[in-house]
């Protein structure tokens, strides 16, 4: 069996100084693959970085060796996205031509996070939507799905998605907390729904019936660590390892099992980002 964890930020100082440890607990939790998320374009060499150091172990091992091993299993492939959080400010806004630019690499397999949050907002910024519209254009220019960050601004995303043809790049709704209404817009243009330790919390009960909802084959699992914990682990550091749990709870929510969770949802993750090497 094995899981992806198709959004963290293992970069961050959480988990940073313990990575190897953080890795480690992953692979005996069967996550093969994660994605380390960008969120501002100061931090991004360093999680080019991580994915490129993660290629490189992979690259330096024969087909019969098991790549970078710990504890007796695989460690994780890392990969990684381009991208500024739309609640990141003080740092540089980029262009979609630089966007672009950054994305054409082969550790780099997604644009984003992106989107829009007004959930701390006294009005709905022009320069967040200025922002997305960059990062659509540069995910429909270097063919990289786009990952999508939404918070009390379901509609206006899904406005923006709808009307600059994110659908021909692709891409997924992390973390999703939204409405069925929304699930179905995003779904109709080709986007996946990615569920985080949120659906395993006992007063998320919207949310997990709409997990019953959404067909297997456009569902994703991440963490957002360190962030989100699920249960049994609400309330701590969040990692990758814990992607499990979520998993395990689709599974029971859904009448599945998880072996077959995992392999649908480490099927779509290569599906949606097509330029993943595994």
């Amino acid at each position: 069996m094995q899981l992806v964890d198709s959004h963290c930020h293992i970069d961050f100082d959480d988990l940073l100084p313990d990575l190897s440890n953080v890795l480690a607990r992953a692979a005996e939790n069967d996550v093969a693959y994660l994605m380390c998320v960008s969120v501002n374009l100061e931090d991004f060499p360093r999680i080019k970085k991580i994915a490129d150091e993660s290629a490189a172990e992979f690259a330096a091992k024969s087909p019969d060796e098991l790549p970078n091993e710990l504890n007796g299993k695989n460690a994780p492939r890392i990969y990684a996205s381009v991208g500024v959080h739309p609640n990141h400010t003080g740092g540089h806004d980029p262009s979609a031509d630089e966007l672009t630019a950054l994305a054409d690499d082969p550790n780099v397999i997604a644009i984003g996070e992106t989107g829009l949050d007004y959930f701390r907002k006294d009005d709905k910024p022009d320069w967040q939507r200025a922002r997305f519209e960059n990062h659509i254009a540069a995910a429909r220019a270097a063919d990289k799905p786009l990952i999508v960050h939404t918070r009390a601004a379901a509609d206006d995303t899904m406005d923006m998605l709808e009307s600059l043809d994110a659908e021909r790049a692709g891409g997924v709704m992390h973390c999703f907390a939204e409405d069925w209404a929304t699930a179905k817009r995003a779904l109709d243009i080709g986007f996946y729904i990615s569920f985080s330790g949120i659906v395993t919390f006992n007063n998320a009960r919207d949310l997990q019936a709409l997990a019953k909802k959404v067909p297997l084959e456009s569902i994703l699992v991440e963490t957002d660590a360190p962030y989100l914990a699920p249960t049994p682990h609400r309330g701590k550091v969040n990692e990758p390892s814990f992607v499990r749990h979520t998993a395990m709870h689709l599974a029971e929510l859904r009448d599945d099992t998880l072996d077959n969770i995992a392999h649908a949802t480490t099927e779509n993750f290569f599906r949606l980002f097509s330029c993943a090497v595994r």
